[in-house]
């Protein structure tokens, strides 16, 4: 019987409303109308669920001006692993919000709509 992975399997992984790029060392994430990272090794616990710290960047639509400030939250990414695919949510510790729930698949083309 194989062991349970102790990490998120590096790789490219999609789904509605997510794309993630995952290394050893941590993660981007694209949304619709926002983007984020995990600024941390993406480690599991031995039942395939994590909470990982990041950082989570509201987007808008619109052109962006040279020196505008990002909307950019300190956020926790919290889910589980089942298989090759992973649910999870974000929720920002500045102002409590939370985002999601999102699914993706490793190898699986995401399907993401970034803001006009």
């Amino acid at each position: 019987m194989a062991a349970s992975p102790t990490q998120l399997p590096s790789g490219t992984w999609g789904g509605d409303h997510v794309a993630l790029t995952v290394t050893a060392a941590g993660a981007t994430a694209e949304f619709d109308c926002a983007h984020g990272s995990i600024d941390e090794s993406p480690l599991l616990q031995s039942d395939g669920q994590f909470s990982l710290k990041g950082t989570y960047i509201r987007e808008h639509g619109g052109p962006v001006y040279d020196g505008e400030p990002e909307d950019r939250h300190p956020a926790v990414y919290s889910g589980r692993l089942r298989g090759s695919s992973v649910t999870f949510s974000v929720q920002l510790v500045d102002d409590g919000t939370l985002v999601g729930p999102f699914s993706a698949t490793r190898g699986q083309q995401p399907r993401v709509f970034k803001c006009l």
